[in-house]
């Protein structure tokens, strides 16, 4: 992709999934991902008519380089570097344990960030499996921080009664799959940063996760709430693609799409 000034969404690539609890393969992801954006298969185009590729519109930093030992520092420190270039990353995990320290950079700078979560997983849980640093407990880690003033998760269909708990006791906004649409519940009156997890989405779209769970919502679906967020979108990150589990590259494909729609939406607000 081309280079950009200061402000510029900046494409990075976070291979790290050491915090998976059931299957790795995710930190393969960031690469596959690029193959499907740079496909002849289709075009640089995002649906609100935003040509990627145009220069100066985006850019690649390629990815975090960083030992499994101190990822989660490191992963930290190489997006806040970004930040103080006042560059716009979307990053391309990896596990969804990369979702905390990436906010953590960003609270630095933005105190009054939301967080719009697509998921089918709260990711609420004290601690999982004796691991506080799970990718099942990223929230759980950003609000008991107070790094996020709101939390709006899309898509759960899988909270537990404990994870209920913790929303309540952080006072998240949890759309349930059963209660979408909600399109109006996407609005923020400052910076938002969009943490989308690909289980989101019905695993006959996106078969290519480790944790598949029936009955999510469509590609369309989830490009149509991603169009409706109002605010100031400063950051984001896909997780949780594991080219491990993929068919023919159809979750790459889906992966790429949505990255499309994000920078789409970051390139013209």
């Amino acid at each position: 992709m081309p280079q950009g000034a200061p402000g510029t969404p900046t494409l990075v690539g976070v291979p790290f999934d050491g915090q998976s609890s059931y299957l790795r393969g995710a930190a393969d992801a960031p690469g596959k991902i690029r193959q499907a954006l740079d496909s002849s298969a289709s075009n640089h185009w995002s649906e609100s008519g935003v040509d990627l590729m145009a220069a100066g519109a985006c850019q690649d930093a390629g990815d975090f380089q960083f030992s499994e030992e101190d990822a989660l520092v490191a992963i930290e420190a190489a997006v806040s570097r970004l930040l103080d270039q006042a560059l716009r990353p979307i990053c391309l995990g990896g596990d969804h344990s990369i979702t905390f320290p990436i906010v953590k950079a960003y609270a630095a700078r933005y105190p009054n960030l939301t967080i719009f979560h697509f998921d089918a997983h709260p990711d609420l849980y004290d601690e999982f499996e004796g691991n506080r640093m799970s990718h099942a407990c990223p929230f759980a880690r950003i609000m008991e921080a107070g790094l996020a003033e709101r939390l709006v998760q899309v898509g759960i269909r899988t909270a537990t009664g404990h994870q209920r708990q913790q929303a309540e006791k952080f006072g998240v906004e949890m759309i349930e799959m059963r209660s979408l649409p909600a399109y109006s519940k996407l609005k923020a009156a400052g910076p938002v940063y969009i943490s989308f997890d690909m289980d989101v989405l019905d695993p006959a779209c996106a078969p290519g996760v480790s944790h598949r769970e029936p009955g999510g919502i469509t590609v369309r679906e989830a490009i149509a709430h991603l169009q409706s967020i109002a605010g100031k979108l400063v950051g984001a990150d896909l997780v949780e693609y594991n080219p491990v589990r993929d068919l023919d590259g159809m979750t790459a494909t889906v992966a790429a799409k949505i990255v499309k729609e994000i920078l789409g939406k970051m390139i013209i607000e």
